[in-house]
């Protein structure tokens, strides 16, 4: 059996690192999360207890310097991991690597019987919240309960997956060097935009304004007007499409990026997934 394990970094969101622990903790045993909380001011989620969790002082600067700096580091942190894991998965936290519920495989079992020569990518599923018919989250209840859209994002079909002493890109987006290989039954599903409320709250939060991020706070909102103005598509027909157009088309000026041409494909989620995470 292959040694798995997952790693992230996190600062001021323990409503989605306590949920990153649960999910991964259940697919791969708490032991095996490393956790770094960006700042010695972090105060970590009480369901973090078992986890390898560690402060480190807080990555300073603009959002897209910083987000370097946070990359290089945990890249550099995954290095160190292979010395006891064959696998890496590294992720933000409100992001989470599914296996296709048809597959009735855990994470751990699924990435064990598949052959990952360098890396391997999951189908990035933006979900977010369709404010016409769906409701504040409910902290404490599955977000695939209470959220049924999300739109075909490239930007989330990230290199999560790595089997040797690579370094990832800004953002796990790519893996410097490499190609990327999209699994059939793999999917990211990315949170970020799950609640409009959330996200209110955090463009008014003073920090958060700050060194660009009321700019990328702004590009998850636009998931929420998508899903909230056009009409959804069924997931099980699309989605073999958007798989097949980003393992094709690429950005010119990243070969190693998958691109979705422009399209912005809003899908129903297929019912399989409900309660999954």
């Amino acid at each position: 059996m292959k040694k798995i394990c997952a790693i992230t970094m996190v600062r001021n969101d323990n409503f989605f690192l306590s949920r990153w622990i649960a999910y991964y903790g259940h697919q791969l045993g708490e032991e095996n999360l490393y956790i770094f909380l960006d700042g010695k001011d972090q105060i970590a989620p009480v369901n973090a207890i078992k986890t390898n969790i560690k402060k480190i002082e807080h990555l300073e600067g603009q959002v897209a310097i910083a987000d370097k700096k946070r990359i290089n580091f945990l890249s550099g942190e995954a290095i160190k991991l292979f010395e006891r894991y064959d696998l890496v998965i590294g992720t933000d936290v409100d992001e989470f690597l599914l296996v296709d519920p048809k597959c009735n495989k855990s994470l751990s079992e699924y990435l064990n019987g598949i052959d990952i020569e360098t890396s391997v990518s999951g189908l990035g599923i933006d979900v977010g919240q369709n404010i016409n018919i769906e409701k504040s989250i409910i902290e404490n209840k599955a977000f695939l309960l209470q959220r049924n859209f999300a739109v075909l994002s490239s930007r989330y079909t990230k290199a999560s997956v790595i089997a040797k002493p690579i370094k990832w890109g800004a953002g796990f987006h790519r893996i410097k060097g490499h190609n990327f290989k999209i699994d059939k039954n793999l999917y990211l599903f990315h949170f970020g935009s799950v609640d409009f409320d959330i996200l209110k709250q955090k463009l008014g939060d003073n920090d958060k304004l700050k060194d660009g991020w009321k700019r990328h706070l702004n590009k998850r909102s636009r998931t929420i007007t998508l899903i909230s103005t056009k009409k959804a598509k069924d997931g099980d027909i699309i989605i073999p499409f958007a798989r097949l157009l980003q393992t094709i088309v690429r950005p010119i000026f990243a070969w190693n990026k998958p691109s979705m041409a422009g399209l912005k494909l809003v899908i129903k989620i297929p019912e399989r997934f409900k309660g999954v995470c």
